[in-house]
């Protein structure tokens, strides 16, 4: 295959690659069918906009009502949190650590009133045929000793009390821990009456349906879940709209996604969990999971925990918090040859101290193990080259017939020993690390607001001054003077020719991580064809001109 021809078939796949995603974004745009919806939500509670998911074992309704909000401000060394006393929920978190936008020093926020109306909280409660939340009254409000609490120390326990009508105590405590994204939540029921009680815990998250952006920015933004058979599933707002979740489990866990950004609730591993989820009037998407009912003794007492995640997808962090929530980090079909490439290249990192200069070392690592495969590439085509001549008078001797033609071509590849596949097995055998690679650049939460040198302080965005598509593309156009033209297909030729012009200007808004790493790959495949060229003009196998 020629290497024109090659470039052309790369170029065309990356093309159709984001066309694709971007046909399937639009066509699977959440299509809610309200009647669906309403009935559900009757089913469960009378209001649209605060859903408590009813006990599967009482068949009594859920109710909540919308009250104006009296928040708990809570500070660590990573969070700036606010809960609200109606209901106990997280309505919002600022991540300290991270910000909004480079140089802005305003906290990242993860959760809360999001720009244009969006909300996204984390929403927890008992329901079940004594649970608080499944009162006819609407969710608790519940009392604290401060608003305002501070981590001074490595733990900071927030708890919340509420007493109902019949005396029955609910401490609802958070456990913020020095460093940790992980919150815990420790529920305590005190049952001070003389008759036995039921409740269930039940965790939620909350988000505002949100259709996904730009054809470039194609990172996964929805919901996902993980039971004990699957460890992993997207569940996306177009999903929620086709068809309630409603899975029973051992263990799991749900979450939102997000680029770079996920939260999650994991509840208690040895119990039986049901997964659920819904789409709201009010157009906000819900994903949650419910524990077992559980009965509580006369004059008894006990504790029902989760733990809430919420924060940047680290691997290492998700993974220790639930052996499955570590694939929310996406690296998509590819993720077995991500995952390795991303321990190399956090390794190249820790020695390097610099995200820009691990790209292009592991860019450089990468190319020099693929280069027999490279060198098996450029030879194979530089072979079908040197045979065009050859070609020409075999086309000219037997004119149309075609079959003569194929037999004669055939028997001159087996007499000069030529592969005329060897030009596109070592390709098809590269794309896969090169597209898992790409996918370790997209997701990587490290390399959000990474400086590399100079101008470029954020490899997560794109070059300001479109100096790396530039150069790629001149890097693009060095590579076809290296390879002259030899299709003769004049709408390939001229396909061939734009091929640079057509990159750079796709490559305008990625991040300039990925350009980076295109941009040296190719300038290796320079440095390389330059090599293996000198050494097959020593062996007299005329390459160029």
């Amino acid at each position: 295959m020629e290497s024109q021809r090659t470039f052309l078939l790369i170029g065309l796949m990356l093309v159709s690659f984001l066309l694709f995603q971007e046909w399937d974004n639009d066509y699977n745009k959440p299509k809610v069918d309200p009647s669906a919806t309403t009935q559900t939500l009757q089913a469960n509670s009378p209001e649209s906009d605060d859903y408590i998911p009813s006990s599967s074992d009482s068949g009594l309704p859920a109710s909540a009502t919308l009250a104006k909000r009296s928040v708990i401000n809570i500070t660590t060394d990573v969070f700036k949190v606010k809960i609200d006393t109606k209901g106990g929920d997280i309505v919002e978190a600022d991540l300290l650590q991270y910000e909004d936008t480079k140089g802005s020093n305003t906290p990242y926020m993860l959760l809360g009133e999001l720009i244009e109306g969006r909300q996204y909280f984390s929403q927890s409660g008992l329901i079940g045929l004594n649970g608080p939340d499944a009162s006819a009254n609407g969710r608790p409000t519940y009392s604290t000793e401060q608003k305002t609490y501070t981590l001074t120390g490595d733990e900071l326990r927030v708890p919340l009390q509420f007493t109902d009508s019949n005396g029955v105590n609910f401490t609802k405590t958070y456990v913020f821990k020095k460093g940790q994204y992980d919150v815990g939540l420790e529920y305590k029921v005190n049952n001070t009456t003389s008759t036995p009680l039921q409740v269930q815990l039940y965790t939620q998250i909350k988000r505002t349906v949100q259709e996904k952006g730009s054809m470039v920015d194609q990172n996964y933004l929805g919901a996902a879940y993980g039971t004990d058979e699957e460890p992993y599933e997207k569940y996306s707002f177009s999903d929620m709209a086709d068809k309630n979740l409603n899975k029973s489990t051992q263990g799991g866990y749900v979450a939102f996604i997000q680029h770079y950004f996920v939260s999650a609730w994991v509840p208690m591993q040895d119990q039986s969990n049901t997964i659920y989820s819904l789409i709201t009037k009010s157009n906000a998407a819900i994903i949650g999971a419910k524990d077992p009912a559980v009965n509580i003794q006369a004059g008894s007492e006990q504790t029902l925990t989760a733990t809430y995640y919420m924060g940047p997808k680290e691997s290492d962090i998700l993974e220790a918090i639930h052996p499955d929530l570590d694939l929310t980090v996406d690296y998509g079909w590819l993720w077995f040859i991500s995952q390795p490439l991303f321990v190399l290249l956090k390794w190249l990192h820790s020695i390097l101290g610099n995200w820009g200069v691990a790209i292009i070392a592991i860019t450089i690592i990468v190319k020099s193990l693929m280069y027999p495969l490279t060198k098996a590439q450029y030879t194979s085509m530089a072979k079908m080259r040197a045979l065009q001549p050859k070609m020409a008078a075999l086309k000219e001797k037997f004119g149309d017939d075609r079959q003569k033609f194929g037999q004669a071509t055939m028997e001159m590849y087996k007499k000069e020993k030529v592969n005329p596949m060897g030009g596109c097995f070592p390709i098809l055998l590269q794309m896969p690390i090169f597209l898992a690679l790409f996918y370790v650049f997209l997701e990587s939460t490290e390399l959000r607001h990474a400086e590399f040198i100079f101008w470029l302080n954020d490899l997560s965005a794109q070059d300001p001054y479109y100096v790396l598509p530039i150069l790629f593309g001149a890097s693009m156009f060095v590579t076809q003077k290296l390879q002259p033209m030899t299709v003769t297909d004049p709408m390939q030729q001229k396909m061939m020719t734009f091929m640079p012009v057509i990159f750079s200007v796709f490559f305008l808004w990625f991040p300039s991580g990925l350009v980076l790493y295109w941009l040296v790959s190719n300038l290796i495949s320079i440095v390389q064809m330059l090599i293996i060229y000198r050494g097959m003009e020593k062996k007299g196998i005329k390459v160029r001109g």
